[in-house]
């Protein structure tokens, strides 16, 4: 059996305003992608292959609970019964990416990172979380839907995950706006670089091409809501965990920002947080840009000084304030 160790709440408060996450030592995760990881492409029609998870098909998949654990597992619990339907559910967008091109930064290598990258336990792991840092109870299964999929609009949070190569047909171009201008959230993280941005933003141009995005800046208050999160934005890129430079230091220019195998072409340097509002000036999308912060929930059992550096001072309060502040503006 998974074990995790309970987060003292006090610790919370004494750390981030809600305080610091404490785990128990949990046994490591594969060390990286299994041989024969390849771009989703490779395997043809409906079928994926994940970075550790094994194939996916997208046309049947509909929870993260049914996808095993890449990392060192994920947590269980249950709600009331008579109430399963009344919590707050984490979904993730499926969409496809395109084929490679001239144009892709070296950092890919050929390979595709599609929206399975973190899947299952980010979602699973801020989803308990959530459950057990606050009031808030949520599905313990997680969700994971096509934008055309008209239930979509029965989740009002959505997470996209490396969209650089996102690819939308009519119809999911069609079903992402109607579930935007009609009240959904869309949050996009872990995406890199000037031409994953480019890529990114000339879909979403696609789908709403009246909004223009507007720079979000450490002042607003989706990071104060809950967690008193510090600044600058720079301190909030959070590395990929296999790549993380111990010796970096956000705070002195000279400090190399990665190690060689980091780099994630022209661009990747700065942190950045993106919107794109609605009339009301309510967020409709936000993309944190060059922050792998869905990798301090998804190995946060794997490294205990990555857990402490990045997923309890940085991934956790930002997942939990993003949501808060989106369910209730």
């Amino acid at each position: 059996m998974h074990h995790r160790r309970q987060l003292p709440l006090a610790l919370f408060w004494a750390a981030l305003g809600l305080g610091a996450v404490a785990l128990s030592a949990q046994p490591r995760g594969p060390a990286g992608p299994p041989p024969g990881w390849v771009n989703e492409n490779d395997l043809g029609g409906s079928l994926v292959r994940t970075e550790g998870s094994g194939v996916i098909d997208q046309d049947l998949v509909k929870t993260a609970r049914e996808v095993v654990s890449h990392s060192t597992g994920t947590p269980t619990w249950k709600n009331p019964r008579g109430f399963e339907k009344d919590v707050f559910t984490f979904a993730r967008a499926i969409f496809n990416v395109g084929p490679t091109t001239s144009l892709s930064p070296t950092f890919h290598r050929g390979r595709r990172l599609g929206w399975w990258v973190d899947f299952p336990d980010a979602d699973l792991n801020l989803s308990y979380r959530l459950q057990q840092m606050t009031s808030l109870k949520t599905d313990p299964d997680g969700r994971v839907l096509k934008l055309n999929n008209p239930e979509l609009h029965d989740y009002p949070f959505l997470l996209m995950e490396h969209p650089g190569y996102i690819t939308l047909r009519d119809s999911e171009v069609a079903g992402l706006r109607k579930y935007l201008l009609a009240g959904g959230a869309l949050a996009v993280i872990d995406f890199w670089n000037a031409i994953e941005w480019k890529g990114f933003a000339a879909m979403m141009k696609r789908v709403l091409p009246e909004r223009e995005w507007t720079e979000i800046g450490m002042d607003h208050p989706i990071f104060h809501c809950v967690f008193e999160i510090k600044g600058p934005m720079q301190h909030l890129q959070i590395p990929t965990m296999q790549f993380w430079n111990r010796a970096h230091n956000p705070d002195d220019p000279n400090s190399s920002a990665h190690r060689p195998e980091c780099y994630r072409g022209e661009g990747s340097e700065k942190m950045s947080v993106r919107a794109l509002h609605d009339d009301k000036g309510r967020i409709m999308v936000i993309a944190f840009h060059n922050s792998d912060i869905t990798d301090g929930w998804e190995r946060e059992g794997e490294d205990h000084d990555f857990f402490e550096v990045f997923s309890e001072r940085v991934a956790y309060p930002i997942g939990v304030n993003l949501i808060f502040y989106l369910m209730t503006h």
